[in-house]
């Protein structure tokens, strides 16, 4: 499996950024589909997760502020990113996780067994 994120760049305070995130080697249809991201010295931080379900869960800290889905017709997962601050920059990497994951895992890294290699996010103040 090999996932491929992209759509990182350089934003201002404020401004949008929309990741995408694509997979060959397993379709989304049958994944919980995830966003985590991770600064230097850091622990990788869950972020926002789609689960087969259509339900979408995020982190506290981007709730109101970033958007979920995905296209499983194109394999395709997006995270789009608005009102973004300095505090949200960090390199943004998908993930996929069983299909049956509960709403109580779904923050855990290690559910999640195939990754992408990560996109950088960086926001200006």
């Amino acid at each position: 499996v090999q996932l491929q994120a992209s759509g990182g760049g350089l934003a201002q305070a404020g401004g949008s950024l929309r990741l995408s995130c694509t997979a060959s080697g397993r379709t989304f249809s049958s994944s919980t589909i995830a966003w985590f991201r991770q600064t230097p010295g850091k622990e990788r931080e869950f972020v926002a997760a789609n689960r087969l379900s259509g339900s979408t869960h995020y982190s506290l800290s981007v709730k109101g502020r970033f958007t979920i889905s995905r296209d499983n017709a194109k394999n395709l997962a997006y995270l789009q990113m608005s009102s973004l601050k300095p505090e949200d920059s960090a390199v943004y990497y998908c993930a996929l996780g069983s299909g049956r994951l509960i709403v109580s895992s779904l923050w855990l890294k290690d559910n999640y067994d195939a990754w992408g290699q990560g996109t950088q996010v960086t926001v200006s103040s």
